[in-house]
């Protein structure tokens, strides 16, 4: 993530499991949804690369910047990348390191929510990428459509009264209400703004598969499970369990998760 990221990131092999997982079944939808087929593009906010590697799925794409704050998650991309079109740097969403109009496109994936100032890491990719370029971006509807989240935080709010406001700050984020992404867009001076929803099947094996993320280093959950004691800690994986559960054996689960998206045109 960036400078000014809320994330906390510690571990790419951690993400990978937590979200990254997830985000490769997103960034194809995505990719769509913007239109980009061909052209040097750049990823802010990478992360382990999930979005870059499935844009140099395309043999048009000519290449592909990859840009985080986490040098973990850099480091993780790279020992992944074999392709000479992809490259990852550490660097700031906020401060992007590239000439004007470098870049023919510039995606983001599910980081703008937890970039404090946002509206800036906006106008840099607008800065950075051609006139008659794309920039698009998608992030969780963490209030609205991401099951997963709710599962959990609804389900911690009601075993610990500090998870209240962790829950409170999960979902109202900027960037994941109805409408801010089209506004962040228009308030950017990008033309022919256009936004809508991505869904995807998150599948879990177990409630296991669930759960170990949470006890990682990564993402907003862990954090907050990182501050409990055990016995908090307790009470709450077997709270969580329970609602996993949903009164059936242990097993696979599948819940929906939708993201927001827009995309808009550098005018000339």
């Amino acid at each position: 993530m960036q400078l000014s990221s809320t994330f906390n990131s510690g571990d790419g092999t951690g993400y990978e499991q937590q979200m990254g997982r997830w985000s490769r079944r997103l960034a194809p939808l995505f990719i769509d949804f913007a239109g980009v087929d061909g052209g040097r593009v750049l990823d802010v906010g990478c992360g382990t690369g999930n979005l870059a590697f499935a844009l140099a799925a395309n043999p048009a794409i000519t290449g592909v910047c990859g840009i985080d704050f986490a040098a973990a998650y850099v480091d993780h991309a790279r020992t992944r990348n074999g392709d000479r079109r992809l490259v990852f740097q550490i660097g700031d969403a906020c401060a992007l390191p590239f000439a004007d109009g470098e870049f023919d496109h510039a995606l983001s994936m599910l980081v703008l929510q937890f970039i404090p100032q946002a509206e800036k890491a906006v106008a840099e990719m607008r800065r950075v990428t051609r006139p008659g370029g794309t920039v698009a971006a998608a992030t969780w509807d963490t209030r609205g459509g991401l099951v997963f989240y709710r599962l959990f935080f609804d389900t911690a709010a009601l075993i610990d009264p500090h998870a209240n406001a962790r829950r409170e700050r999960a979902y109202t984020r900027p960037m994941t209400r109805p409408g801010d992404l089209a506004d962040a867009w228009q308030a950017a001076g990008l033309t022919e703004v256009v936004d809508g929803t991505l869904t995807i099947r998150m599948d879990f094996a177990s409630f296991s598969d669930f759960w170990t993320p949470f006890e990682g280093k990564d993402g907003p959950i862990a954090d907050y499970v990182g501050t409990l004691d055990a016995p908090t800690k307790a009470r709450l994986r077997e709270a969580v369990r329970l609602a996993y559960l949903d009164g059936e054996p242990d097993g696979p689960r599948s819940y929906a998760a939708t993201a927001w998206a827009v995309k808009g045109t550098v005018p000339f």
